[in-house]
């Protein structure tokens, strides 16, 4: 089967940047299985590939695989899906659309000015890993990672192990052993680590590293899920007030040569409690493939 595959690049900054993804479109192709999807998802070698469907309960299904298995939702590659979609003039500035996906169902906008918002889980806020247990995967020593903020896994639809870090030296000269974050993810039943730092020199509220090796993920360049649960996180401990939650912007890729920029945002109820996550980005270098399986 000759499958049709678009490749492009998520949270792109500028022309420059971003994070790789695959997708392939509902209609392109014959209804394809789990297998084959993981075939495709394998072959093109990105951190993941989406998979977009009929549903019967929003306006598309989208399924997500990375090139090991699948996963329940993933932020760069919607944003991937509904910025290619609005280029080829299959989704309109203005509109919302609707997502079943394995976290649920899922708002997707497009801003006046063609930038693709997801709104992600509400957050969940679950147990704290010590440094410990952390800082040796990370080359590091524990009182090096030793922070105000503390490490704890936080999910918007998938879970993570956020790690704050002291200062952008620290952060570039992070070692991760990949083995060692896989078996600690493997225990806590997460995707991977999202390391942070709020030492920045612009206008970026963080800079991120990210790595799910269980994944045969290293490093990725653009990650929204973590993103939209590392906002959650420093609103939640006091980082963000009630008026710093909007516009938003997280750099990462910065170490892989990528550079990526993921705006993020909350809305928040008359109490401050959180009712909507939501990360966007823009897209870029669009191309058409195709896969033999």
């Amino acid at each position: 089967m000759n499958v049709v595959v678009y490749t492009l690049n998520a949270f792109a900054k500028g022309e420059r940047g971003g994070n790789p993804a695959g997708v392939v479109l509902e209609g392109e192709d014959l209804s394809l299985d789990d297998s084959e999807m993981q075939l495709i998802a394998k072959e093109l070698g990105f951190s993941e590939t989406a998979f977009m469907e009929k549903s019967k309960l929003a306006n598309y299904k989208i399924s997500y695989f990375t090139p090991a298995s699948e996963v329940d939702l993933c932020g760069h590659d919607t944003i991937a899906a509904f910025g290619l979609m609005h280029s080829l003039g299959l989704a309109e500035v203005g509109a919302s659309y609707t997502i079943e996906t394995k976290a649920g169902i899922l708002d997707v906008d497009i801003n006046s000015e063609g930038l693709v918002y997801l709104s992600q889980a509400l957050p969940q806020f679950f147990e704290r890993v010590s440094c410990e247990e952390i800082a040796p995967s990370l080359g590091m020593d524990p009182e090096t990672l030793e922070s105000e903020l503390p490490i704890q896994i936080v999910s918007t639809g998938l879970r993570d192990i956020l790690i704050p870090i002291r200062s952008r030296n620290l952060l570039n000269e992070v070692h991760p052993n990949f083995d060692a974050i896989t078996a600690i993810s493997k225990k806590y039943d997460v995707v991977g680590y999202h390391l942070f730092t709020l030492d920045t020199p612009d206008n970026a509220t963080a800079e991120c590293r990210n790595f799910a090796p269980l994944y045969d993920i290293p490093e990725e360049s653009a990650t929204g899920t973590s993103n939209g649960a590392l906002l959650s996180y420093l609103y939640q401990h006091g980082q963000r007030s009630l008026e710093e939650v909007e516009h938003v912007m997280f750099r990462q890729g910065n170490s892989m040569g990528c550079p990526s920029e993921i705006k993020a945002e909350l809305r928040l109820s008359e109490r401050g409690v959180i009712k909507q996550v939501r990360v966007g980005g823009t897209v870029a270098g669009i191309e058409r493939r195709h896969i033999m399986i």
